[in-house]
């Protein structure tokens, strides 16, 4: 991986509770995201896996490789009633710069219904 002044990335403990809801189902809640900063991209909370509802992901073949990143794998949010195809994607070897967020997943804030933060308790 090559680290460029020109596209800096920051990984910090988030201080508040992050939600994500899609279809009136919580599909993770947490007190331990990471906030990735990006270059100029918006922000994106990086969730333990294990805080997520795993039974409403459906892994997919879809992959995208991230020169900064590696390799991602995505999953597809699925309920009752409505499908977010590719909703979801993790990092599972991550480089070693950005190793923090092996073991967690980012939701697309335009394929759920919300990314909450709320103050922790």
């Amino acid at each position: 991986m090559q680290r460029r002044a020109d596209h800096p990335i920051t990984i910090e403990p988030n201080p508040n509770r992050v939600r994500v809801l899609f279809d009136g189902r919580v599909v993770a809640d947490t007190t331990r995201a990471l906030t990735l900063r990006e270059a100029t991209l918006p922000a994106v909370q990086y969730i333990p896996r294990e805080h997520a509802d795993m039974s409403l992901l459906e892994r997919t073949d879809h992959k995208t490789h991230c020169p900064y990143k590696n390799d991602a794998a995505y999953y597809t949010i699925r309920t009752g009633g409505r499908v977010a195809e590719n909703g979801v994607w993790t990092y599972e070897e991550p480089y070693p710069a950005v190793a923090a967020i092996k073991g967690h997943l980012a939701f697309y804030p335009d394929r759920v219904d919300r990314i909450e933060e709320l103050p922790a308790r």
